[in-house]
Formats: C-alpha cells, sequence, structure tokens
C-alpha cells in the first residue's frame, strides 16, 4: 500500500500521486473509475446524490404511468354491470399489479427522489455518507422494478392483491409464476431501500453542517430521517415474511400450507406489521414537503415546529402499533381488537397536530396562490377526509361491515393519492427551477391542478357510498339491478379527468422546457423568497452544491439572513436573495469518482432473481457478476489522478465561522467527507 506525503497534499489542485502509482493501483486496469461527466456514461455510473435523485423521480414517474394505464384498465372493466374489458384472471392480475406498483415503485421512490436531492442540500452537505451506497440502491430498485413488471412478458402478473394472503398466495391456489416475480421483485426493491435508508440516516446524523443542530433541521429533512427508521425496521419484517413464501413456492416448504398445520394468520401479521408503518413512509415525505411549501407562500414561519417535528416522530412511533386494525375481520379475538381500536384513535392525535399547525402557518400569512401552495392546500384538503374515513375503522363495529368494501378504497386513496401524490406534485412545481434552472409554466400549473381535483374527487368520492352500498372490493364485475351502476360510471369519468390531468402536467414540462430553451434566462437562486439552505446556492444546482461550506446559527437561517426585526419589532429585509446567495470558488471541492460497480452488483441479482423462478444454471451469471461487483468495489481506488472529482481537503469555509462555538455545538466540528 502507497502513502501521498503531506507535502504534496498541501501542494493544491488535484491529488498528486508518485510516478508509477497508478499502475500498481491498477494491477489488472480494469479497476480505473469512469471521468465521463456528459452523456449517457456519466449517468449510468453517477454517484451524485442530485443525479441520482432525478434518476428515481424519473423511473418512479415511469411506473406510475404504468401503474395508472392498469387503474385505467380497472375502471373501465367496472364502467358498467357485466364489464368485458377484462376476463377475471386479467382483473385478478391488473388490480394486483396496480396496487404494488404504485405503492412500492411509484410513490416511495417518488419520495426516496425528493429526500436524495435535498437531503444534503438542506443541512449543508457535499453529498450523501456512501454515495456508492447511494447509487447501488436506485440501480437495486430499478432491476427489482424490471424483474417485477418482466412477469407480463413471461407468464402473467400476480393475482393475489398487493398483500397477497395465505394460503392464496401458494402454489395450491395461485400455480403460476406471477407470485414468484412478485416476491422476487419486492424483495430486491426491499433491498434497496435498506440500503438507501442506512445511508441517509448516517447522512443526516454525520454530515451536517456546522450549527446544523438537530432541531435546526428542515420539516422536511426531519420527516425523512423519520420515514428511513420506519423503512430500517419494516422492511425486513416483510423480507422475512417473503424468504419464508419463497421457500414455500419453490422449494416446497410449508410455512403457510394450512393443510400441513400453518396458520395463514401468520402471513397477515407479518404483512402488516410492515404494511401500517409502510403507510407512513409514504406520506411522511409528503408531510415534509407542504411543511416547506406553506411557510414560503404564507410568509411566515412555519407554525410550531417542535409540535411539527415531535409529531412526526410520534405517528413514526404508533405507527407501529395499529397494524391489526387491518385483522378485525379475521378473528383475532375481542381483546387484541379492543387495544388496537385505542391505538388506532390515538394515532389520529399527532396528525391533527400537524394539519391545525399547517392551518395555523397560513392563518394571518399573505397568502400566494402559486401552483405549489395549491397542491399544498389540496393535500390539507384531501388528507383531512381520508384521516376522518380512517378513524371509522377503528370502531370494529363499522371496520367489520366497512372491510372488503369499496369505503375500504376510497379511505386509502384518500390518503395515499389525495395525501402523498398531492405533495409529490406540489414539490415538483416548487423545486424545478432549483433542479432545471427553469420555471414549470403556473398558469398550466393552476389548471392541471383543478382538473386533478375534480378528478380525483369524482373518482373516489363516490367509491365511499358505493362501499356502503355493500359493493365488493376485488371483484371484476357486478349484476345490473344493485344499484352500483350510476356510481361506478362516475368514478370511471372521475378516473379518466385524472389521466388527463397527468397529459398536462407532461405537457407543462415538455412546454416550459421548450420556453427555456428558446428564450433562456437566467434563474435566481431563490426564487420564492425562500427559507431552507438550498436556496443559497445557484440554481440549477452546481455539482458540487456549496461553494462554501455553511455554517447555520439558528433555524430558517438563510430567511433570517434576508429578514430582521427592527427597533419596533416589525420584521424588515435588510438584505436581497442575491446579495447573500453563496459566491465562492469551487477550486478543490471535494467530490467521489463514478463508479461501474453499483451497476455491476445490481445487474447480477436480477438474474439471481429469475434464475430462482426458471432454472437455478440462471444463478450462477448472476452470482457471479454480483460476485465481480464486490471484488471490483472493494478493489476500486478512491478517486482517480488527474479527474475532476478528486482534490486534497474538503473546500473552503468562511473566515467569519471561525470560533462560533455556540454555533458548532451539537453538530460535526467540521463538514464530514463521503466516504467513498
Amino acid at each position: 500500500m502507497t502513502t501521498t506525503s503531506p507535502e504534496t497534499i498541501s501542494a493544491g489542485g488535484p491529488l498528486a500521486l508518485p510516478s508509477g502509482e497508478e499502475t500498481r493501483r491498477n494491477p489488472l486496469g480494469v479497476f480505473a473509475r469512469p471521468t465521463a461527466t456528459e452523456g449517457w456514461r456519466s449517468w449510468i455510473t453517477t454517484v451524485d446524490h442530485k443525479r441520482i435523485g432525478i434518476m428515481y423521480g424519473v423511473s418512479s414517474i415511469f411506473f406510475l404511468v404504468i401503474g395508472g394505464i392498469e387503474a385505467l384498465l380497472i375502471r373501465a372493466q367496472l364502467a358498467a354491470p357485466d364489464g368485458q374489458v377484462l376476463s377475471a384472471d386479467a382483473y385478478n392480475q391488473v388490480f394486483t399489479m396496480h396496487g404494488t406498483t404504485m405503492i412500492f415503485l411509484a410513490v416511495m421512490p417518488l419520495g426516496a427522489a425528493f429526500m436524495n436531492y435535498l437531503i444534503p442540500l438542506q443541512i449543508g452537505a457535499r453529498d450523501v455518507a456512501f454515495p456508492r451506497l447511494n447509487a447501488l440502491s436506485f440501480w437495486v430498485f430499478l432491476g427489482g422494478g424490471i424483474v417485477l413488471n418482466s412477469s407480463w412478458l413471461l407468464g402473467g402478473g400476480a393475482d393475489g392483491g398487493w398483500f397477497n394472503y395465505a394460503p392464496n398466495n401458494g402454489v395450491t391456489y395461485s400455480p403460476s409464476r406471477g407470485i414468484d416475480f412478485w416476491n422476487m421483485g419486492l424483495m430486491l426493491t426491499g433491498i434497496a431501500s435498506l440500503v438507501g435508508a442506512i445511508n441517509l440516516i448516517t447522512t443526516c446524523l454525520n454530515m451536517r453542517a456546522p450549527g446544523m443542530k438537530l432541531f435546526r433541521m428542515p420539516v422536511f429533512t426531519w420527516m425523512s430521517l423519520v420515514t428511513q427508521f420506519l423503512l430500517l425496521f419494516a422492511i425486513p419484517v416483510l423480507t422475512a415474511a417473503q424468504f419464508l413464501l419463497m421457500f414455500d413456492r419453490l422449494f416446497g416448504a410449508r410455512f403457510f400450507d394450512v393443510d400441513a398445520g400453518a396458520d395463514p394468520l401468520l402471513w397477515e401479521h407479518l404483512f402488516w406489521i410492515f404494511g401500517h408503518p409502510e403507510v407512513y413512509i409514504m406520506i411522511l415525505p409528503a408531510f415534509g414537503i407542504i411543511s416547506e411549501i406553506i411557510p414560503v407562500f404564507s410568509r411566515k414561519p412555519i407554525f410550531g415546529y417542535p409540535f411539527m417535528v415531535f409529531s412526526g416522530i410520534a405517528i413514526g412511533f404508533m405507527g407501529w402499533g395499529v397494524w391489526a386494525h387491518h385483522m378485525f375481520a379475521s378473528g383475532i379475538g375481542p381483546l387484541s381488537v379492543a387495544a388496537f381500536s385505542v391505538s388506532t384513535m390515538f394515532i389520529a392525535v399527532p396528525t391533527g397536530v400537524k394539519i391545525f399547525n399547517w392551518l395555523a402557518t397560513m392563518w394571518g400569512g399573505r397568502l400566494r396562490f402559486s401552483a405549489p401552495m395549491l397542491y399544498s392546500v389540496g393535500l390539507v384538503t384531501m388528507f383531512t377526509i381520508g384521516g376522518l374515513s380512517g378513524v371509522t375503522h377503528a370502531v370494529a363495529a363499522a371496520d367489520t361491515q366497512q372491510t372488503d368494501t369499496y369505503y375500504i378504497v376510497a379511505h386509502f386513496h384518500y390518503v395515499l393519492f389525495g395525501g402523498a401524490l398531492f405533495g409529490f406534485i406540489g414539490g415538483w412545481y416548487f423545486w424545478w427551477p432549483k433542479v432545471f434552472g427553469h420555471y414549470l409554466n403556473d398558469r398550466v400549473g393552476k389548471v392541471n391542478f383543478w382538473i386533478l381535483l375534480v378528478g380525483f374527487n369524482l373518482t373516489f368520492g363516490p367509491m365511499h357510498i358505493l362501499g356502503l352500498q355493500g359493493m365488493p372490493r376485488r371483484t371484476y364485475t357486478y349484476r345490473d339491478g344493485y344499484g352500483f351502476n350510476l356510481w361506478n360510471m362516475v368514478s370511471t369519468i372521475g378516473a379518466f379527468i385524472i389521466a388527463v390531468s397527468f397529459l398536462i402536467f407532461f405537457w407543462n414540462i415538455v412546454r416550459s422546457y421548450r420556453a427555456h430553451k428558446a428564450n433562456p434566462v437566467a434563474m435566481p437562486a431563490d426564487p420564492w423568497d425562500s427559507r431552507s439552505l438550498e436556496w443559497s446556492i445557484p440554481s440549477p444546482t452546481p455539482p458540487h452544491n456549496f461553494d462554501i461550506s455553511p455554517t447555520v446559527h439558528r433555524l430558517d437561517d438563510f430567511w433570517h439572513r434576508k429578514y430582521q426585526e427592527n427597533a419596533q419589532g416589525k420584521l424588515v429585509r435588510v438584505a436581497t436573495s442575491e446579495e447573500i446567495a453563496q459566491k465562492g470558488d469551487a477550486t478543490g471541492v471535494h467530490l467521489p469518482s463514478p463508479s461501474y460497480w453499483p451497476l455491476v452488483i445490481s445487474v447480477g441479482l436480477p438474474l439471481v432473481a429469475w434464475g430462482l423462478i426458471f432454472s437455478l444454471w440462471l444463478c450462477l451469471p448472476g452470482g457471479l457478476l454480483v460476485v465481480a461487483g464486490i471484488y471490483g468495489w472493494v478493489l476500486e481506488p478512491a478517486t482517480e489522478p488527474g479527474d475532476h472529482h478528486g482534490h486534497e481537503d474538503h473546500g473552503p469555509t468562511t473566515t467569519d465561522d471561525a470560533g462560533d462555538a455556540e454555533a458548532t455545538a451539537d453538530a460535526p466540528a467540521e463538514e464530514a467527507a463521503p466516504v467513498d
């Protein structure tokens, strides 16, 4: 092993290596790190958290479109009685894949897109703690999505619902390979989620800028941190159940075989111990997003910041104690029913705290109803409706009547679509200028919002009525004369209006990009007069994030540099955004080099998954790729001599930050650097 002398390090410029060291570091000539900064190679080898966040976003929107097409097929089938669009078997596959795709491949990774892009920026870091692990997380997620959807080409999709209850998920009741694809695909996405959770938790705890105490982190970062802890403990529970199911289906084990004495409630318990925290895994990032948007467009700080943070933490804890309300109709016993009824009612308390805090933030503010704010208000309204219908599930007697009816479908779509997706779309409009350097057209965004709001309520509002009328869910048709015709037709019309709203959104992306290319206008760093650190750096965000490592003195530090109280206690503007936006020299900023190996490992894992389903021989090349990827990863040099990523320090710091003992208390003494 060779070392570099301190004299060489202090000379400035890229890390200089002694003559001949490059040859010794790459003895086989295959471990050189890639250096492309443009073109497709730069994207498939990138370890930059911003690019990975964008790739998460693009992939999840792609899967969102697939899930949306599946939803339209469902609604077309149910538009009229005795529908003939889908057979019963095809309907089972479509509604199973719709739920699975939307939850695991669309909504969850949309949250990951925001978290990957924004967390390092909001805490003043140059990247996440483990950049190559970050890339691995994305590629494994994409591999899982491909495995899951490859079922459409290799024999048909899963047909047991997104929950795949035992014993219906066994080979006796589902002999096709669809559930095997479901199982393998979700295990891969689970690996991706775990890797990402460990990475982002480490980033939040170790990579904060000087002075960025935990209770100076923006609410979005806080909600993301809670989400990552939920993932860290919830995903292994599902993975354990999936391992047992894999051995049942592929190797003849009998963990869920009722004929062999197994208890099917084992699957339900394992699945819902994961499944209910999963609701908050999807919704908390959206709560964080609108907690950033509402203060900016209300021109007020968030009301009750500590309560917002602690209610998010409380939701994270209490989310573990309500899983059995999904099983009230399973015969779990009166004591369990009573206990979980109470816990389900209690979890409404911290959620209500958040709703009232958002309303209090808007109260008395100078509101601007631009597109991001409209979506945020839409989330508060739609989620409140979904939350109120959810409280009725805490009453076991009512829940027993409602379960397995369309009332449940209405409830969780108001929560997850009206909550999570409204928040994410608002986030797209809000952070689009920071990511791409130009606005999305606001007028089109408002039209987009209102059409989506109408379509959403036409689709899912009538499902409450259908559920109370007794229409069962998961059935592919219904007879004429049951009283379901009208509201099903209304619901189907609403679904196609939602599809139109998304077409408008995609058209807005293309239209806004073309307008920017035809008449490029430099985007200011802080176009919304915002509060958190990401708005203190140029738009779009430069590869190195911060020219100068920031020092934080209080919550909303960037905003307080623009506004201060005068002698009369009135808030006045003391500086423009341009005056305090970062202006530095990026020379010497440390960035990790790109890498091939996360992609190599991720190509191997789907081959292993397909091999377990079709032929164990196919596992051999997959396993070899994984081993080769790990081997190359370990031997890969930290950086390549002469490439633009390498350097000898962690970037300049401001001189006026020195000695600020109060600011640096309870935070890293200096900026931590990514480790790979």
